[in-house]
């Protein structure tokens, strides 16, 4: 059977009608994790109260990317202007194009300072027609030097009364490194608004995300993961909820292959096998079990 018709056939057999694990950002399978939502609430009051600098960190697969979608999302919908750079390796006159190129501006000049006197001329008109342009830049940890600095001297740009752009920067645990470095000490002074996002704290809120995401892809029946399979994915993942999406969805193919109504911890087992990211050491797993009494 190829892959394709595998899939549909899972689908199928489970009542689904997506995929409920793609790792693809998509923000119909959000789910209302709680430091998700504080992180989201965090952000939408701070670019409401006018702050210009926000950081969101995270490890890998901890649901930046997912976030920023869903801040970009709602931002479109209160019809609030947005640039978003989603290639963090440009230099600064990269930069300074990307943002003109999203903010529509055409005839870009080749000279850096007219490039940014037309992007000032136009979050001008933009602050008078009613907000400040929000710059969202996500994988920030991979900014050069030199995009870092040109961020901070974009985020000058100002009137008297209010900002005339507001940066969101996404990135994992290794931008807080470089901010705290004495070359960028001024821009950390700049940020008003900081959060970490945190991987998955225990088997029962991992059992809710697994529902949730099932349910976004059509299940209506009871919890298709049984209790030791969540406890053993989310030792496996370590709570990460890429890692879950991927084990999760491994161990449905596995379960719908030997025709089981529901996942069990024997599935989630040969999906850890079958994936080198896991945490497949035996040991750890010995020990779970030995305290958990699974």
């Amino acid at each position: 059977m190829q892959l394709l018709q595998l899939a549909q056939a899972c689908e199928d057999f489970y009542g689904l009608n997506q995929q409920p694990f793609g790792l693809t950002p998509n923000t119909h399978f959000y789910v209302e994790l709680p430091v998700h939502q504080q992180a989201f609430e965090s952000m939408v009051f701070a670019l409401h109260s006018g702050e210009g600098f926000l950081k969101v960190t995270g490890e890998v697969g901890t649901g930046k990317t997912l976030l920023c979608r869903r801040l970009l999302n709602y931002l479109s919908e209160q019809d609030v202007p947005t640039a978003y750079i989603p290639n963090p390796t440009l230099n600064s006159i990269g930069l300074w194009h990307a943002i003109a190129a999203e903010l529509g501006l055409r005839e870009i000049p080749v000279h850096e300072h007219a490039i940014r006197n037309i992007i000032q001329r136009r979050l001008l008109q933009l602050v008078r027609e009613g907000y400040p342009l929000i710059l969202i830049v996500d994988e920030a940890q991979c900014l050069p030097a030199e995009t870092l600095e040109a961020l901070r001297l974009i985020s000058n740009l100002e009137t008297e009364r209010q900002k005339l752009i507001q940066i969101v920067l996404f990135g994992q645990p290794e931008l807080n490194d470089i901010l705290a470095t004495p070359q960028f000490r001024q821009l950390l002074q700049r940020i008003t608004s900081s959060t970490q996002l945190q991987p998955l704290s225990g088997a029962d809120l991992l059992s809710h995300y697994l529902r949730q995401r099932l349910a976004c892809a059509g299940y209506k029946g009871r919890d298709l993961f049984c209790a030791s399979a969540v406890r053993r994915l989310w030792l496996a993942s370590n709570g990460i909820p890429r890692l879950v999406n991927v084990l999760a969805g491994k161990a449905l193919l596995i379960a719908f292959g030997q025709g089981a109504n529901t996942i069990n911890s024997s599935h989630v087992e040969r999906a850890v096998v079958d994936t080198e990211s896991a945490l497949a050491s035996m040991d750890l797993r010995q020990r779970f079990w030995s305290l958990t009494g699974i």
